[in-house]
């Protein structure tokens, strides 16, 4: 199965140096001249993934018919950019493998969602779980989950993109490791405003965990799977992302916290925070779908700048006491 990536940030161009450790040439197509000529000359992302060297078999690309001759692609586009992109690539008689995270704006779909109503007939696949891209490049261990639909499918790419430090554990619940994924980012924003404000490490766990709760009525509601909300990634995912400043969306609400306005840091950022453009837009489906998320709802306010983060946290605090449960 030959690999190709569409998309050379820092995970795209990690998953490119996991899928040509191997020695197999691997096409990354990137948006950037100077990331093309970087990583050929250079073998280094130096604007994206400066320190990691890349192997030899990892080929840049400006041009998205490089990618032709391609059993799979890996889809590592920012998420708000994947129907466009997907509308230019070759994708015919190839399976999609989405390993971006979020939620469509405009339509309210899932990155899968949005991948088959560009390319109908694509078989779509999603790789997702606890992965700091800088870590992946370098070779340390991390496992995730590879959903497939098609068994057989899932068990071919893989093997393929298995490694001795990248494991991929199989699952067919496309819907639920893609949720988790999305919910994820936004949740991060709000563990790093309680870091940034000084709330403490108590608050942060208590946020992790009542923001769990929320993914998982959420995901609930849209047909996951609770197995996949509570593995690598649902609440792996959910538990790096939310402990380290290596989080774009962390180190978003950790400047929130500190009094930062969110037009300000968003305007000066390369990367892309997913979780900012992800929060308003799963706020509005959550409430069309009736789902309770008040830590979403905290964090959409802190974006818009239209709550201070002293009245966020009272608001939050303030709750009516009700059971402990995942479903409330």
């Amino acid at each position: 199965m030959k690999i190709g990536v569409i998309g050379a940030g820092a995970w795209g161009t990690a998953l490119a140096q996991v899928a040509a450790s191997g020695g197999e040439t691997v096409p990354l197509w990137a948006l950037e001249p100077e990331v093309v000529e970087s990583v050929n000359a250079r073998h280094e992302n130096s604007l994206y993934l400066p320190g990691v060297t890349l192997g030899g078999h990892v080929q840049a690309t400006g041009n998205l018919d490089d990618l032709a001759d391609c059993d799979a692609l890996l889809i590592v586009t920012p998420a708000q950019h994947l129907r466009t992109l997907l509308a230019q690539a070759p994708c015919e008689n190839k399976a999609l493998i989405i390993c971006c995270k979020g939620i469509e704006a405009g339509t309210g779909l899932l990155m899968s969602e949005a991948a088959q109503a560009t390319c109908p007939v694509a078989p779509v696949a999603v790789l997702s779980g606890p992965t700091f891209a800088h870590e992946v490049g370098r070779g340390l261990p991390t496992a995730v989950t590879l959903a497939c639909e098609d068994e057989a499918l899932g068990a071919r790419i893989a093997s393929r993109m298995k490694r001795p430090s990248f494991r991929p554990y199989l699952s067919r619940d496309v819907i639920g490791a893609e949720i988790g994924g999305a919910v994820k980012n936004v949740l991060a924003i709000g563990c790093g405003v309680a870091e940034g404000a000084g709330l403490g490490l108590n608050a942060r766990a208590a946020l992790i965990s009542r923001g769990f709760a929320e993914m998982t009525r959420f995901g609930l509601a849209r047909g996951a799977q609770a197995e996949t909300l509570a593995g690598l990634s649902g609440l792996g995912d959910l538990v790096l992302t939310c402990s380290s400043t290596n989080s774009r969306n962390f180190s978003l609400g950790k400047a929130l916290g500190e009094g930062k306005s969110a037009s300000e840091l968003l305007a000066n950022r390369r990367t892309v925070a997913e979780g900012a453009f992800t929060a308003p837009v799963l706020r509005d489906v959550a409430r069309a779908a009736g789902v309770d998320m008040p830590i979403v709802e905290a964090v959409c306010a802190l974006l818009e700048g239209s709550r201070p983060v002293g009245d966020v946290v009272e608001a939050l605090l303030s709750r009516p006491i009700r059971a402990e449960s995942t479903l409330q």
